[in-house]
């Protein structure tokens, strides 16, 4: 640190530690500013200039230094000058001494704070640089953190002095004039009975309903802002318009119907969008053939011989559809008509933030949620173009059974189809870029995994990564580099499938064209209310995230409809604290809550219990005894952290631990609840047992040991 810094430093800890060397802050409670109230009226009187100016000062000083008291001076300058000289005092002062302290942090902490967290402040600094005044008004005018707090985060950012200055010195003056005010009010109090005069009563009662006023009053700012250069309708045709039918917006649809508002559903494709047609449905269907066909191997273990099996595998495919087509009416036009949704066919593009064109029709609502789901990733690899490549979009296009199949992914959909096909008879290719396969669980899930995908016959390469395809002879090839080793593989294949992960729909339909704001990560930006830049409009599902699940654009998708349909009234945050995950390989990978990597990560203290399934009655009957039940409690307590289930069934076992973790019953409770026997839930109560083996009171243990011991004489 230079030597400037020092001083200042120096100086600015001197200070502060004279205020509280020498008790100065006995000067600034109540009780003591009471007592001296009229010495201090009578100095005001005698030398009203003198006195403001000494005031002035002191003021400037407690804010710049970030002292207690700005608040008690702010009484006293209503008390001691009145409403209109007191005010303004107060407003030049605090907005002074705010700089001060402002600077005094840039100049001393700005340096060191960007050379360790450069990175972290881009980001910081991008959005200052954009809503910097907006943002720093609201927290002036409702203040989410203490002032000083605020004064001194500022310095830390590039937002220019006379931005802060003339954005605090406005945004404090309603506050200042209230607490003026109240001080004015409480200066003239010189009885217990004034307590009741209508003067100091309104004082307190517009000083509590002030933030309350001031949010009401921010959010009217926000609205002109952000409304600026768009002519509203004088009349909506409906109360909610949804774009996108997939998951998201058909709950979205039919909570505003059950609600009975008017609702219209757009839909340029499926009903039912990818969970229906090309997600969740095909491929469990899909898994479902090859489950039996790698059961039909297994006859001579349950005592069957001569058991064999075919895969015909154009007629799975062909079951794929029809399965498609047997669910396809829980999601219908007909359906969702009869509930009430107005379904419009078409594509949507948004011209205003209350209307939406389809097919050359104009269509007004006062409120719009975006439902345009995500598509899968294709990355841009070289010579990519020149082979026959596949997503898990079109994979079910498919009619005849791939010899080599290669999927370039490790996450849960990539390990989902490898199984899949390689239980079908094809030779299954598996490349991952990382060292291990489901990145996001733990290195027991991951290595489970592993085991059966391998057991199953899968090739799988981890830390190889993709460099190009290239087409020789006829023979499609894939040219991957060896991160372990650095050395370059050539792989041969005949199909590719891509499972890289999904990328979220946010063009072709009027995003650009609102500015309406993006994350790093491509899903649309929207606040705790699942509301984008524009209160009345709102995103769910994957064109979000920041989890691309059905289940959990479905839960958006009630907070969103609930919202955008009552928010004058009262608003909801989406809730995400319990939120189910699931891989549907062999074995299932399932879990709800904090993994044990991500635990150490954030630091959370937990203690682990573990159950092997292998051990459990059903599990060895079934011959399904391998995997367990990981359980991350807090150290000491009952309470469940985390949970992973590695095993059959894993999914539906993981639902009581849902339920547990929403509704805070503890582990205690499980090892209360009875299970059937014989059934792979008991692997839950078996899992709550271990906990209380492991916490059981060996001191009272002792001691009724000794009392039986007694008892038997």
């Amino acid at each position: 640190m230079n030597p400037r810094k020092l001083l200042l430093v120096a100086v600015i800890l001197g200070l502060i530690a004279a205020f509280f060397a020498f008790d100065l802050g006995q000067y600034l409670s109540l009780e003591a500013l009471k007592a001296q109230q009229a010495a201090l009226n009578a100095q005001v009187a005698a030398s009203p200039w003198q006195a403001a100016g000494l005031f002035f000062l002191a003021y400037v000083a407690v804010t710049a230094l970030s002292l207690p008291g700005a608040a008690l001076m702010t009484l006293l300058a209503g008390a001691l000058f009145g409403l209109l000289q007191g005010f303004i005092l107060v407003s030049f002062a605090s907005t002074l001494g705010a700089s001060l302290a402002m600077l005094s942090s840039r100049f001393v902490l700005r340096d060191w704070v960007q050379g360790r967290f450069g990175r972290r402040l881009a980001s910081i600094d991008a959005g200052i640089e954009r809503e910097g005044p907006f943002y720093l008004f609201a927290l002036r005018l409702v203040p989410l953190f203490p002032f000083f707090l605020i004064n001194l985060a500022m310095g830390l950012t590039r937002l220019p002095l006379r931005t802060f200055w003339w954005v605090s010195q406005v945004g404090m003056l309603p506050g200042t004039l209230v607490y003026v005010n109240a001080g004015r009010e409480l200066g003239q109090l010189e009885t217990l009975g004034g307590i009741l005069s209508p003067g100091l009563l309104g004082a307190f009662v517009l000083l509590g309903l002030f933030p309350l006023l001031a949010r009401k009053l921010l959010e009217l700012l926000e609205a002109r802002r952000v409304y600026a250069g768009w002519k509203k309708p004088k009349r909506f045709q409906r109360n909610l318009l949804v774009i996108g039918a997939g998951a998201g917006g058909l709950v979205s649809a039919y909570i505003a119907a059950a609600v009975k508002a008017r609702v219209g559903l757009v839909e340029k494709h499926q009903m039912g969008g990818d969970c229906l047609n090309t997600g969740c449905v095909p491929s469990k269907a899909l898994l479902r053939s090859a489950k039996l066909a790698h059961e039909l191997r297994k006859g001579e273990a349950l005592g069957l011989r001569g058991v064999s099996g075919e895969v015909d595998f154009a007629a799975v495919m062909q079951r794929v559809q029809r399965v498609i087509g047997d669910i396809a009416p829980h999601d219908s036009v007909e359906r969702y008509t009869g509930l009430g949704v107005e379904v419009i066919e078409g594509e949507a593009r948004i011209t205003s933030p209350w209307t939406v064109e389809v097919g050359g029709e104009t269509l007004s609502s006062r409120n719009l949620i975006i439902a345009a789901g995500a598509r899968p990733l294709v990355p841009k690899i070289p010579g990519l173009e020149q082979v026959q490549a596949y997503t898990s979009d079109s994979i079910w296009t498919l009619r005849e059974r791939p010899r080599w199949l290669l999927v370039l992914g490790g996450g849960p959909i990539g390990c989902e189809l490898a199984q899949a096909f390689q239980r079908l008879g094809s030779q299954v290719i598996q490349v991952e870029m990382a060292e291990r396969l489901l990145p996001r669980e733990d290195d027991d899930a991951s290595a489970a995994l592993l085991a059966s995908l391998q057991a199953d016959g899968v090739d799988v390469r981890l830390q190889h990564q993709a460099e190009r395809f290239e087409l020789v002879d006829g023979e499609q090839r894939m040219v991957a580099r060896r991160l372990d080793t650095g050395e370059q593989v050539t792989i041969a294949f005949d199909c590719l499938l891509l499972a890289l992960g999904r990328v979220a729909n946010v063009s072709g339909y009027g995003v650009e064209e609102l500015g309406l704001r993006l994350r790093d990560n491509g899903t649309l930006e929207t606040d705790e209310y699942l509301a984008t830049r524009f209160p009345n409009i709102y995103a769910v599902g994957d064109v979000t995230g920041p989890y691309q699940f059905t289940h959990v654009a479905a839960h958006q998708a009630w907070y969103a409809a609930v919202n955008a349909l009552f928010g004058p009234f009262k608003r909801f945050k989406a809730d995400y604290r319990v939120i189910p995950y699931c891989t549907f390989t062999a074995p299932e990978v399932a879990r709800v809550g904090l993994s044990e990597g991500e635990a150490r990560q954030q630091g959370v203290a937990y203690e682990v219990t573990r159950y092997g399934i292998d051990d459990l009655d059903r599990a060895i009957a079934d011959e399904a005894a391998h995997g367990f039940v990981k359980v991350l409690t807090a150290p000491g307590k009952d309470r469940i952290l985390g949970v992973s289930i590695v095993g059959e069934q894993a999914g539906e076992l993981l639902a009581e631990y849902v339920l547990a973790m929403k509704h805070e019953l503890g582990l205690n409770k499980i090892l209360g609840t009875i299970h059937s026997y014989p059934t792979l839930a008991e692997a839950n109560k078996y899992a709550a047992g271990e906990w209380k083996r492991a916490h059981a009171p060996q001191a009272l243990l002792r001691w009724v040991e000794r009392f039986h011991g007694w008892r038997r004489g």
